[in-house]
């Protein structure tokens, strides 16, 4: 039987720090690396160079899919493994890899009925993953993509509650299988075929130090402040309230409480806290920047 190859990408900027350890969790189980660097100032590139990775220059976007998809159309292997630089794959996940892309369709889609637990909590979190961005893949009888679940490390610290893991994020993909819209920084990748699920988890360094954590928040909010003022929304007393106590409020109460996030300790009610306060920062910076 034909062993498929694997092509694992990356878009990056300025990622030193975490490149490595990336690549050399995935050096083992690679047949192509491809690296698109948006001219990254530190050795971002060099490092991936000595990974074996072909790199590409590519000016910076405000939306980083526009890059993603760039190095997702340089792939040339039967099977596109998607990573961000600050994201680990486990040797259970490596292996488990390899296995999944040589199986037929048929192996693929009876892997489910030998851990039920596993299908049932998996499958409840991707339907509230397409409750919020929609149905994901179509009925195809075909497998070709697979979320993975995620497990984020916060400060130290893996979020095993509050709503968190297991983070499922669509990483494998069948070449020409998929592809970005590249409309939006929080926007779902679009599945030509159907979508299952690999079990073993996929390491993501999210946060190590709170100053990083707080520029990741200081971007993500910009562009929610961009996003409102795409939309339109409403400059009135109703809608302050809304983004400055109603949701905030809500979304504390939904991670730190409903999902058991205070079971994550100091890192819980931090995740907790500044999940809220995404709501009223970027409402803010729209009403007081958004005419700019």
């Amino acid at each position: 039987m034909k062993k498929n190859n694997l092509t694992v990408v990356l878009a990056t900027r300025n990622e030193e720090i975490n490149i490595g350890r990336c690549l050399e969790s995935v050096k083992s189980i690679s047949d192509e690396i491809i690296v698109v660097d948006e001219n990254s100032t530190d050795k971002t590139r060099e490092i991936a160079k000595e990974y074996g990775a072909e790199v590409f220059l590519e000016p910076h976007h405000d939306i980083f899919h526009i890059t993603k998809q760039k190095a997702l159309e340089k792939a040339t292997g039967d099977w596109v493994l998607q990573l961000d630089a600050d994201e680990e794959v486990t040797p259970d996940l490596a292996r488990e890899i390899k296995e999944v892309i040589d199986m037929s369709n048929d192996d693929i889609k009876k892997r489910f009925d030998f851990d039920i637990r596993e299908m049932y909590h998996f499958k409840k979190h991707q339907r509230l993953i397409e409750a919020r961005d929609g149905k994901i893949g179509q009925e195809t009888g075909e497998v070709v993509a697979f979320f993975i679940p995620r497990l984020n490390i916060f400060l130290g610290r893996p979020l095993r509650y509050g709503g968190v893991y297991p983070d499922g994020v669509i990483r494998l993909v069948k070449n020409g299988k998929a592809r970005f819209p590249q409309k939006s920084v929080h926007e779902q990748i679009q599945i030509d075929g159907e979508v299952s699920w690999l079990f073993n988890d996929l390491k993501h360094y999210d946060s190590p130090t709170m100053k990083r954590y707080l520029a990741r928040f200081n971007r993500y909010t910009d562009l929610k402040a961009r996003e409102f003022i795409s939309k339109r929304v409403p400059k009135n007393a109703l809608f302050v309230i809304l983004y400055s106590l109603f949701y905030p409020l809500y979304t504390f109460v939904n991670i730190y409480f409903r999902h058991k996030g205070l079971l994550d300790g100091s890192q819980g009610f931090l995740w907790a806290f500044f999940s809220s306060m995404h709501f009223p920062v970027a409402y803010y910076k729209y009403i007081t920047n958004g005419n700019k």
